[in-house]
C-alpha cells in the first residue's frame, strides 16, 4: 500500500546512521541527543525513558516496571525482565481474612516491588556506555525546571482526577489548583527531581534502599499494605532468551511470561492459516479473523500465562504447530465463535514504549510502566514516587493461574518485540495500550507484510479490539461502517471506542539500502527523529 499524499497523515523518518522513536517530543530529542554525542541504542533509550518520567506520568515512571529486547548487529538477542514480584508476605489468606475479594486498582495490595530502576541499571551494565549521571540531566532539569504539558498527556490527565485525589500527595502534585494542568502549562515535580539525583549518584541501590525506600514502604504501610524494606531490597532484573516464531518468512521474537508475548504469537500463528493477504485489509474479513483469533489468544492468556514458576505448562507448548492447528480449526470465517471453549485450549504436549537504532546497528526494544493511568494514584510524599498497580492484574482468590503470592510475578501485558529478516534484525517494534498489546502487535506485523504498508502506514492504520468481560468489539472511528455491518451480520456485538486504541513504534532496519525507516504513533504526542 502507498500513502495518499492527499489525506492527513506523516511519512516515515529515513536516516542513514541511527533512528528513535517515542510516544513523546522531549524523550526523542533526549534520546538523539545521547546518540549523536556518542552513546549508543541503550544510552538512549534510558536517557528517554527517564525524560518520558517526569513528562507523562500517566504512563510511565520510575516506580513501575521494564521490559526490554537488546540485538545485536548479527542477530543476537538479550532479553531483560525487570518485572517486580507480590511483597514476601502477601497471601490469599491473608487477602480473605480482611475481606478482601478482588485487587482494585488503587489498592495498596496492587503495588509490587517496582522493577524499573533496577532494569536500567542492568541494561546500562550489560550493554550501555553511559551512567545514570549524564543520562538523567534532561529528566532532571525536567522535574526541577518544568515541562511543559502535551496534548495527548493533558487529555489522559484530566480523565485521571478521580484517580489522583485519593492521595493527598498526589492531588498536591498533579493537580495545581485542584484540577489537571492545562495544555502547555508548565509543570514541575522537585521531590521527584531530587529522587533522580539520588539515583543518578548512588545507581540503583538509592531507590531500593535508604530514604527513598523507606519513603515508598512507610506510605504503602501506612495504607495497609505488606511491603517491606527486605522486599525492595531484594528486587533483581531477570536475563531471559527471547521466545520466537515465524510468520510468512519473518521470524518474530517476544518475550517468554509472565509477560504475554507469547500470546502475540499464539495470535500471528493462527493468521498464518489463513489467506489475508486476499482479503481487504479494513474489511469485515479480515477483522473478524483477527477478533477471532485474538480472542482465542486471550482465552490461552488467561488460562496459563503467569509468573513462569507458576505456570501448569511450557510456554513454548503454546506455539507448537499442532496446537495451533487446534485453535485455528475453531474459527468459523463466517460467523463468531458463540463460546470460547474452556479445558480444550489445553495444549496437547497507561505505558510507553520506545525503540533506538544507532549507528553500529545495536537496537534496543523498551517498554516501561506503571499500568492504569497514573497508576495505584498512591504517591510517596518525600521521594515524589509514583508507584504502580500491576498487581491489580492478580487474582486474590486460589485456583487461578494469575492467582497472588508472596514473591510472584504478575502477568504482565507490556510486551517489547523484535522481528528478523533472514537472522538479521529487520524490525524493532512495540505496542503500548493495556491488555491490546498482543493484538496490537499481530495487527502491526500483518499490516507490514500481509499488506505491504511502510511502517508509519501500519503505525497509523485504524485499530479494533474486544471488551475482555462481554467480547464486545470496539473500534475505532476510522473503521467504516460497512465493516462494522459486516461484523455484526457475523454475530458479533460491535461499538465505536470511546478513544484511540494504543499506540506504537517502530524502526525498520533496511540493509539493502543502509536506512533505517522509523514510525510513531499520531495517538500520542511523540515523533520519530534520526540523523
Amino acid at each position: 500500500m502507498k500513502r495518499d499524499f492527499e489525506a492527513p497523515g506523516r511519512s516515515p523518518v529515513f536516516a542513514r546512521e541511527a533512528a528513535v522513536a517515542t510516544s513523546h517530543p522531549l524523550a526523542t530529542s533526549a534520546a538523539l541527543e545521547v546518540l549523536q554525542a556518542g552513546g549508543n541504542a541503550v544510552d538512549a533509550a534510558i536517557a528517554a525513558s527517564a525524560v518520558q518520567a517526569v513528562v507523562e506520568p500517566q504512563m510511565t515512571g520510575i516506580g513501575g516496571d521494564c521490559f526490554a529486547i537488546v540485538t545485536e548487529p548479527d542477530g543476537r538477542m538479550a532479553g531483560f525482565n525487570g518485572s517486580g514480584g507480590a511483597p514476601a508476605g502477601i497471601s490469599t489468606d491473608y487477602l480473605a481474612a480482611r475481606g478482601i475479594e478482588e485487587l482494585t486498582p488503587t489498592s495498596p495490595h496492587s503495588v509490587t516491588v517496582p522493577g524499573a530502576v533496577r532494569a536500567w541499571e542492568t541494561l546500562l551494565k550489560a550493554h550501555g556506555t553511559r551512567s545514570f549521571e549524564t543520562l538523567f540531566k534532561r529528566a532532571i532539569d525536567y522535574a526541577e525546571n518544568g515541562f511543559p504539558v502535551a496534548p495527548r498527556v493533558q487529555h489522559d490527565w484530566k480523565d485521571s482526577v478521580d484517580r489522583v485525589s485519593g492521595s493527598a500527595a498526589a492531588k498536591a502534585t498533579y493537580l495545581p489548583g485542584g484540577k489537571a494542568p492545562d495544555v502547555g502549562q508548565i509543570m514541575k515535580f522537585p521531590r521527584l527531581a531530587e529522587t533522580l539525583k539520588a539515583i543518578a549518584t548512588g545507581g540503583a541501590d538509592a531507590f531500593y534502599t535508604g530514604p527513598i525506600a523507606d519513603d515508598i514502604v512507610s506510605t504503602l504501610q501506612e495504607l495497609g499494605a505488606v511491603m517491606t524494606r527486605e522486599d525492595l531490597a531484594a528486587c533483581h532484573t531477570t536475563a531471559v532468551s527471547p521466545v520466537m516464531r515465524d510468520y510468512r518468512g519473518f521470524t518474530i521474537a517476544e518475550l517468554p511470561p509472565n509477560g504475554q508475548g507469547v500470546i502475540a504469537l499464539v495470535i500471528l500463528g493462527i493468521l498464518e492459516r489463513f489467506d489475508l493477504e486476499s482479503l481487504d485489509p479494513l474489511g469485515p474479513e479480515r477483522l473478524h479473523l483477527e477478533m477471532e483469533a485474538s480472542r482465542i489468544g486471550y482465552a490461552v492468556r488467561d488460562k496459563f500465562v503467569t509468573d513462569p514458576g507458576y505456570m501448569d505448562i511450557c510456554h513454548t507448548n503454546l506455539i507448537a504447530e499442532d496446537y495451533l492447528d487446534q485453535l485455528a480449526a475453531m474459527i468459523d470465517p463466517y460467523k463468531k465463535l458463540a463460546e470460547l471453549p474452556g479445558t480444550s485450549l489445553a495444549p496437547q504436549t497507561d505505558t510507553v514504549y520506545l525503540t533506538v537504532v544507532d549507528k553500529n546497528g545495536l537496537s534496543i526494544s523498551f517498554i516501561n510502566s506503571i499500568f492504569n493511568s497514573f497508576g495505584s494514584g498512591i504517591l510517596a510524599p518525600e521521594s515524589g514516587v509514583l508507584l504502580h498497580n500491576r498487581g491489580a492484574v492478580f487474582h486474590a482468590k486460589p485456583g487461578h493461574a494469575n492467582t497472588i503470592a508472596g514473591g510472584k510475578r504478575p502477568m504482565h501485558t507490556i510486551i517489547p518485540a523484535m522481528a528478523l529478516k533472514d537472522g538479521a534484525p529487520w524490525l524493532s517494534f512495540g505496542v503500548m495500550g493495556g491488555h491490546y498489546q498482543a493484538c496490537g502487535h499481530a495487527h502491526l506485523i500483518s499490516n507490514i507484510i500481509d499488506y505491504g504498508m511502510d511502517v508509519q502506514m501500519a503505525i497509523d492504520f485504524p485499530r479494533m479490539f474486544f471488551d475482555l468481560d462481554t467480547h464486545v468489539l470496539e473500534a475505532e472511528k476510522m473503521i467504516p461502517q460497512s465493516t462494522l455491518d459486516g461484523l455484526i451480520a457475523k454475530g458479533h456485538e460491535v461499538r465505536r471506542a470511546t478513544g484511540a486504541i494504543g499506540g506504537s513504534q517502530a524502526i525498520m532496519i533496511d540493509k539493502a539500502n543502509h536506512t533505517l525507516i522509523a514510525g510513531s504513533d499520531p495517538r500520542k504526542d511523540g515523533h520519530a527523529a534520526g540523523y
